[in-house]
């Protein structure tokens, strides 16, 4: 049985790294440079912060809110449409690409997260896939959105979800893992 586990054992030492040298030293100059401006409180700042996303690569479109907190790890992964807004502390971990439409909110403390590590493999493998979120969505807070999910046009999830698949246009989700709950009918 001993035998067994060790042939089974996670060996990290085997794990891919998907950092060459150079996203090092850029992920470096950009926490430098970032740290001030988004972590001063307040929305204030956002126009410098918008400013300094834009100059490490980012595609953000016009009258778009990045409130205080925010924490993005690779700016020039990153789109955004015109006026939406990322509220305080959502945290953006985008090894692979993170699109956010026009009219979207993105509400405090959500993350969204394009990597992941590949449990069954001895090494654990490191994998990223791309997110996606549409026109008129709406996360609400303290949202944790998975690897790989597209959240489709005016979708709406509910405060505290999880997200782990792609979800439908104009509709509210909610729960762990989230579920569709209702369509959404604008009045």
């Amino acid at each position: 049985m001993e035998n067994l586990s060790r042939q089974r054992a996670v060996n990290l030492l085997l794990s891919n790294d998907p950092k060459p040298i150079q996203q090092l030293l850029a992920r470096f100059l950009w926490a430098l440079v970032s740290y001030v401006p988004f972590a001063f409180p307040g929305r204030q700042l956002s126009t410098l912060r918008v400013t300094l996303l834009r100059l490490f690569g980012a595609k953000i479109g016009k009258k778009v809110l990045v409130s205080s907190g925010v924490h993005v790890w690779f700016p020039w992964r990153l789109s955004i449409g015109d006026c939406s807004a990322l509220g305080r502390s959502v945290e953006i971990y985008n090894y692979q690409d993170v699109r956010i439409g026009s009219n979207t909110v993105i509400s405090q403390y959500s993350y969204i997260c394009t990597a992941g590590h590949n449990y069954a493999s001895k090494s654990m493998d490191f994998y990223a896939k791309p997110i996606g979120i549409g026109n008129y969505a709406w996360i609400a807070a303290d949202v944790m959105i998975c690897p790989g999910v597209l959240i489709s046009d005016g979708s709406v999830v509910g405060a505290r979800s999880l997200v782990t698949t792609d979800l439908g246009e104009w509709a509210v989700y909610a729960g762990v893992p989230a579920r569709k709950i209702k369509d959404r009918v604008l009045t």
